[in-house]
């Protein structure tokens, strides 16, 4: 008779618990997985699957407004708002369903209920107690707020995913990803966006030169951006609220939207009294191979605060249960991995910003380019697209591409299974490009960027 109940419990039933508890299955573990919530956890249920849909319904308004240069007559066109977030709630549910379904056929039991960590081997779902030989951890993360006057009048993106109705004015408070994309949802939708951020540019973490492009792009869309802009309190008005910033500055908006970070989800589940090791944020601490302080317990995702997307919880889940279940020991790793911000424009990159890789190897070579690309011509769409390596000098490896520009995520996609290979700029230089096409422009750059000698910070 088994020792214990199953051979995995996995809490939390999102893109990696989902991932490493279909793959234990598959090859014959004894698998449970918890779930409070929905099955299909942030991507899925509110984040980046629904959050694209509306990128793409946000779309439309620049296709229609730029088939007129194309000989195109289109009569105005009307937006429904509530039709776009019914369409949404649809394709979500059809997809939660799948992923149900697939933990199903793998032979996988769900059990629908907050799961807590009772000891090293015991988990408790809604009053029943199972035990575990393995128990993983993938609960993610949430949006939190800072605790400041009228906190209470904001959403999160979660809740910007279910308005019933689309706002005339909209106040952003943060300068990531979230904040970039939500600006540019509303702001294509006809909304006034004021984006309100502490730094001096956007997307803190992306390289120098994608920043600044980016910010002039959506200033150039009419969202307006305030750096170095820190909110003092958020005040209830007659029509929505008004925004108050530490140098008495106001903004009034219908929706203010926070978008200034997420923590793990961690409280209160039995993680740290089980004796699992958490850092100052909350998050799980884990070595390499993801496990925790406790030796039978793991976790992956967002929960462990080492880089938190979608396919990286997933490739962590799937190298555990190789890992554990399959004989096959597989370490996650976590470089070069590509990014994208679904922003208007859009941003795609892979490997080392400029900034980074002086830090890493000293001076670098850097390739750039700017241009307007072919569609806009006809258009009369003035926006550019920006085109950037870094290579290192020493041995010619391409260290880093970067993208701003229609078709940018699509385009670093392939480009970094390169990075992946260690590509060299003569390796790119000797690629035949698809012309005509913005993605050549990376094959066909030869002259470097001249720049005032940078030494690394």
């Amino acid at each position: 008779m088994p020792r214990y109940d199953f051979d995995l419990f996995t809490i939390g039933a999102g893109s990696g618990g989902v991932a490493a508890s279909r793959r234990a299955a598959s090859y014959g573990a004894r698998v449970a997985i918890a779930e409070e919530s929905r099955v299909g956890g942030t991507c899925v249920i509110r984040g980046c699957v629904p959050k694209k849909l509306l990128v793409y319904g946000a779309e439309f308004a620049e296709a229609f407004a730029d088939a007129a240069g194309y000989g195109w007559e289109v009569p105005p066109p009307s937006f429904d708002w509530p039709e776009l977030i019914a369409a949404k709630d649809r394709e979500i549910e059809r997809l939660s369903e799948i992923y149900i379904r697939m933990l199903g056929e793998a032979g996988a039991e769900l059990l629908l209920g907050r799961a807590v960590v009772v000891d090293p081997h015991t988990v408790e779902v809604e009053g029943r107690r199972c035990t575990a030989e393995n128990i993983l951890i993938a609960t993610g993360s949430r949006p939190v707020f800072p605790d400041i006057p009228g906190i209470e009048h904001v959403i999160s993106s979660n809740e910007a995913l279910d308005l019933k109705e689309l706002p005339r004015r909209v106040v952003i408070v943060g300068g990531g990803y979230i904040a970039v994309e939500f600006a540019g949802i509303f702001n294509n939708l006809g909304a006034k966006v004021v984006e309100l951020i502490r730094r001096p540019e956007l997307l803190s973490g992306f390289d120098d030169d994608i920043r600044v492009a980016l910010g002039e792009e959506m200033r150039a869309r009419g969202i307006e951006i305030h750096p170095r802009t820190h909110v003092a309190q958020i005040e209830k008005a007659k029509e929505g609220c008004r925004v108050v910033t530490t140098d008495r500055r106001e903004f009034a908006a219908d929706l203010v939207l926070y978008a200034t970070g997420r923590w793990p989800n961690t409280a209160k589940m039995g993680f740290a009294e089980s004796g699992v090791a958490l850092d100052d944020k909350g998050a799980i601490v884990v070595d390499e191979w993801s496990q925790t302080s406790v030796p039978n317990i793991y976790a992956v995702g967002d929960v462990t605060d080492r880089l938190n997307l979608t396919p990286v919880a997933i490739a962590e889940g799937r190298a555990l249960a190789e890992t554990l279940f399959n004989n096959n020991p597989i370490v996650m790793d976590h470089r070069n991995v590509p990014s994208a911000v679904f922003g208007r424009p859009p941003i795609g990159a892979v490997g080392l910003s400029e900034e980074s890789a002086r830090r890493e190897v000293g001076e670098v070579d850097v390739y750039m380019t700017r241009f307007r690309p072919m569609k806009n011509t006809l258009s009369g769409r003035g926006e550019k697209t920006l085109i950037k390596l870094v290579v290192d000098p020493r041995n010619d490896r391409v260290l880093g591409c970067h993208m701003l520009g229609p078709d940018a995520p699509e385009i670093v996609q392939g480009l970094a299974i390169a990075i992946k290979c260690g590509a060299t700029k003569r390796q790119f230089d000797e690629t035949v490009g698809i012309h005509p096409s913005a993605a050549e422009e990376f094959v066909t750059m030869r002259e470097k960027s001249v720049r005032p000698k940078m030494a690394a910070e």
